[in-house]
This record gives structure tokens, sequence and C-alpha cells, in this order.
């Protein structure tokens, strides 16, 4: 299976890609082919609603969208890698996520597999609903196949993760795909 993982930190050595880190060695040891694209340093503009494209359509835009949206119509499955930032995604990811309007119909076509990954600072209960309903409902709108989520709480700092069990959850989660 080709998988493509949208890395959605500003901190390319951080907790959420550090468990991205641990799903695709996983996902490569099952067999894989995996394509990481660092989303949140890539050029890409907010979603104006304009409606030029029409949900299927060319982009007023002239940015990197175009690498995301061909990596994703080519693919089999997508990883949605972020920090958690007050509750909620990265605005790197949210704006890529935003983005999907210009190929909504030929990316909700696809019933593509997914993953949420995802590493907050807190440890508390109610840090990851948000963050989660959202993924859930995007995934119902968009016709994708949850294929399941790692939720890093209390992955406060690079190395408070590398000794966390979420490191082997991510792990075992691409191993099993």
């Amino acid at each position: 299976m080709k998988i493509v993982v949208l890395e959605g930190s500003p901190h390319k050595k951080g907790s959420s890609n550090m468990l991205a880190g641990e799903f695709i060695k996983g996902a490569h040891e099952a067999g894989h082919t995996i394509e990481a694209l660092d989303v949140a340093h890539m050029d890409i503009h907010p979603c104006l609603g304009c409606e030029h494209c029409g949900m299927n359509g060319v982009c007023v835009y002239k940015d990197d969208n175009h690498v995301i949206r061909d990596a994703l119509l080519a693919t089999d499955m997508a990883v949605f890698v972020t920090p958690i930032y007050y509750f909620g995604m990265s605005a790197q990811l949210k704006m890529v996520i935003d983005r999907f309007y210009s190929y909504t119909t030929k990316l909700s076509g696809k019933s593509l597999k997914t993953v949420l990954i995802t590493a907050a600072w807190d440890a508390d209960d109610d840090v990851m609903p948000y963050t989660a309903e959202h993924y859930k409902k995007l995934c119902r709108y968009m016709n994708f196949k949850d294929c399941g989520m790692v939720l890093g709480t209390g992955c406060g700092s690079p190395s408070v993760t590398a000794g966390s069990n979420h490191m082997e959850e991510a792990y075992r989660l691409g191993k099993s795909l």
C-alpha cells in the first residue's frame, strides 16, 4: 500500500513527528511505501472560499498545494500528523485540509484510508476529544476510512515522548496495516 504522511508540525524534530517516524518505521517494515511531506514548511496559502475551483478544479493560488493534491490522489492512505495547539490541530495542517476544497470531489471519491497522529503537552482527558471528533467528521464527510488514531497525551517534549508508550503505539499501528 502507498501511504502519504502529512506532517503538520512547525517543529521538524518535535513530538508529533517523532510519533510519525515510529508509524513510518512500522509501516515500512510491513512492506508499505511511504512518502512523508513536511506540509508545515511548504508554501501553502489559506483557502479563500472564492469558489473559483468549484470543489473540483484549479485553485487561484499557485503554491505547493498541487504537490499535496497529486500525492493524495495517487495514494491509498493519508496520515495526518499534528501537535495539539489550544485543543486543536496545528494551523499548518488545518490549512492543508482546508485546501482539499479544490479537489474535494476527486479526493472523496477515492475512499482513502486515513490515520491521525497527535502529540499534546497535556495529559488531561479533555485534551484530545475535539481534534479526534474533528478528524472523525472529516472522515465521514470526505468518505475516508479511519484506520486508527494515536492520541499522544503527555508528550510535552521530544525526550518525554521518546519514553512514552505512544512511540510503541504508533509503531504497532504502522506495522498492523
